[in-house]
């Protein structure tokens, strides 16, 4: 089911719809053809909000049966610094944002070394070095994917649009409050005390 016959999402589909998080790009990868719902006729590839929905509680599930405080989330694009900041600040997750310093989680003779137990991040491909050494020493990786995204050592996926500003800022809002959910910190129908404005990044 796509954009315009979604029922039953984690936010009203005309909220999800005018902030666009079902937009991908140009560029459609063979990884992501099962999140596709149809091409424009811009060519731009549209996902499935459906799919996205489904996909941000299977995330939540299992992000908050862990140790929120040994997961790492991350995001070099400049969008996303503010939704991850702020998801970390309320979920008491690790912040990774701007360059992230091969060696991290590899080299235990570099200072900034640590040993996380799972990683999140905004785009496979900007972040493609916690990606890599994610895999390197075996922790599972939840990336949120656009249509042009490769899903090479990605472990589960959350499709969405991962370049916009206020896509970024829904997509770790639900995300976080999904969690809370998931661990009993909030009712199940309960909401978050802070708006999605506050996980946007401001121009």
């Amino acid at each position: 089911m796509g954009a315009e016959e979604s029922e039953d999402l984690l936010l009203p589909q005309e909220v999800l719809l005018s902030a666009g998080v079902h937009i991908g790009t140009r560029v459609k990868t063979r990884d992501m053809e099962a999140y596709i719902y149809k091409v424009r006729p811009d060519g731009l590839f549209v996902l499935d909000m459906e799919k996205m929905n489904e996909r941000i509680k299977v995330a939540a599930k299992f992000l908050a049966r862990l140790d929120l405080s040994g997961v790492v989330v991350a995001s070099l694009k400049r969008y996303g610094r503010t939704p991850v900041e702020k998801f970390c600040e309320l979920i008491g997750t690790i912040p990774q944002t701007g360059r992230f310093t091969a060696g991290t989680f590899t080299n235990p003779d570099y200072s900034g070394y640590f040993e996380p137990i799972a990683a999140l991040v905004t785009d496979p491909l900007a972040d493609e070095q916690i990606v890599k050494e994610a895999s390197a020493v075996g922790i599972p990786v939840v990336a949120f994917c656009s249509t042009d995204n490769s899903l090479s050592n990605v472990d589960l996926i959350i499709p969405v649009n991962n370049k916009g500003r206020r896509s970024l800022a829904i997509a770790y809002w639900l995300l976080c409050r999904e969690i809370k959910r998931e661990r009993n910190e909030l009712p199940h129908d309960g909401d978050l005390t802070v708006s999605i404005d506050d996980f946007e990044t401001s121009l």
